[in-house]
Formats: structure tokens, sequence, C-alpha cells
């Protein structure tokens, strides 16, 4: 939590105030001394554009909070170069499809 706030160039009383809880309780947060409740978890995952489950350290991409955006979850040990390949490929499937629905 303290990387995506440090990410989105909050201070820890910012981050409190938006929140609304006090300073002290995002350190603990922060800190593994104390966890946010679940309404404090649903507005950190909006405000980061995170899942729960990233937040929650049960998933280690931070997907998007916005399940209308899409995004697609590559195996960490795939190469800069396969990913490349990746969205290559997405591209020329959205080539097709177009295509095909031109011909409609």
């Amino acid at each position: 939590m303290q990387e995506l706030r440090k990410d989105m160039g909050l201070s820890q009383a910012e981050f409190a105030k938006i929140l609304g809880v006090s300073h002290y309780t995002v350190s603990s947060y922060e800190c593994n001394r104390s966890d946010p409740d679940d309404n404090a978890k649903i507005t950190i995952a909006k405000l980061f554009d995170v899942s729960v489950d990233y937040l929650l350290g049960l998933i280690d991409e931070p997907l998007s909070y916005n399940r209308k955006k899409v995004s697609v979850s590559v195996p960490s040990g795939f190469s800069d170069a396969d990913f490349k390949n990746i969205k290559e490929y997405i591209k020329f499937l959205e080539f097709q499809k177009n295509i095909e629905n031109a011909e409609i």
C-alpha cells in the first residue's frame, strides 16, 4: 500500500484524509500492524485502480479494479519479446474481427 501511495505522490496525511482516518492509522496499515476495513479496501482499490486481490497479496499482478477495462495477465516467465508477440496477435485478431464486421 505504501508503494502505491508513494507512486501516486500522496503523503500519509493526504491518503488518510481520503480514507477518513488518521495518518497514524495509515501508518499502522503500511507497517502491517492493522488492516483496513472492507470499505477502506474498496476505496483504496478504486483510488489506485488495482484489484482488492492485489491489495491482499493474493495475486502478483495489479489488475484493474475497473473490470470494464480490458486486461490480459501474462505469466511472469514471459519475456518482453513474448509480450510483444501477444500484443501483435491481439492486433491481428482485432483486424480479422474488423474485416468480418465489414463483410456483414
